[in-house]
């Protein structure tokens, strides 16, 4: 099944890349939709597999390429304002939402994306991008910067001095998976970047501390999955995460020996974590 796609302006004048995957309606009732947000340096349309296996379950998957990566616009790396990730998601999910169930479903810097949206819901005075969701999925999230003191030195240097600097990420390729295959497609894929800028860099530090700040107030259902060997992220983020959370409201699960990207590791390790999160997203079903 093909993708459609399509476009939305944003309020500073970027062009956002939707993408749409239709459920498959003569598997069964369509639950609502699973809505993507994608890592750092890569695209929505790196999902499609899952989105294929999602389409089969009753799902609607769609998302946008996030500002500054893939076929959207905007400085490769760069985020514009302090809060425009996160206003973008807003316009694109009141864009997207139809009937039935909505989910979020965040990998890498989508996931800290994802989890600070639903974290805005937690506070009584919300900022006007807040919405509610029925359901949030995080993939390996970048929930903990993990820069050491010389990084961190940089990053208060540059920030304030040359904040749209566009520099190179620092994570390797074959990080990401260990499928040989999954890396090989990466390196080729021309909507594939490494840029990063220290404006961006500040955001996933500063979020990421907020959403761990919340965390033991947390009341939207999460499944929460990382990877035990995850060089991109710190995988202590998540752990500390789910160790603060609500169990009775977070589902969280180390995957030991897992790399980076969770849901293109080699089988029969890939189908495992789908099944993992179908069966979780089978909470969405109606009861007969």
């Amino acid at each position: 099944m093909q993708s459609d796609t399509g476009s939305l302006r944003t309020a500073d004048g970027l062009t956002l890349h939707l993408r749409r995957w239709a459920a498959d309606e003569t598997a069964g009732p369509v639950l609502g939709t699973v809505q993507i947000v994608h890592g750092l340096g890569e695209h929505l349309g790196r999902y499609e597999t899952l989105a294929l296996a999602l389409n089969h379950a009753g799902w609607h998957v769609a998302g946008h390429d996030q500002r500054g990566h893939g076929l959207s616009t905007g400085p490769r790396g760069d985020m514009g304002q302090p809060q425009a990730l996160l206003t973008d998601l807003s316009a694109v999910m009141d864009h997207l939402r139809g009937a039935g169930r909505h989910v979020l479903l965040g990998h890498s810097m989508g996931g800290l994306v994802a989890a600070r949206f639903v974290a805005e819901t937690l506070v009584g005075n919300a900022r006007r991008w807040a919405r509610e969701v029925d359901g949030l999925v995080l993939s390996s999230p970048a929930l903990a910067a993990g820069l050491n003191l010389p990084q961190r030195a940089l990053l208060r240097l540059l920030k304030p001095l040359v904040p749209a600097l566009r520099l190179g990420n620092g994570l390797k390729p074959e990080w990401i998976s260990r499928d040989p295959e999954v890396v090989r497609a990466y390196l080729a894929d021309p909507l594939v970047h490494d840029r990063v800028t220290p404006r961006l860099v500040r955001f996933l530090v500063d979020e990421g501390r907020l959403v761990q700040r919340r965390a033991a107030r947390w009341r939207t259902p999460t499944l929460l999955l990382w990877a035990g060997a995850d060089l991109c992220v710190p995988p202590a983020g998540s752990a500390a995460f789910a160790a603060a959370a609500p169990r009775d409201v977070v589902t969280g699960q180390e995957l030991p020996g897992l790399f980076h990207e969770i849901f293109n590791e080699p089988e029969p390790d890939r189908e495992q974590v789908v099944q993992q999160l179908l069966q979780w997203l089978r909470r969405f079903e109606p009861q007969a």
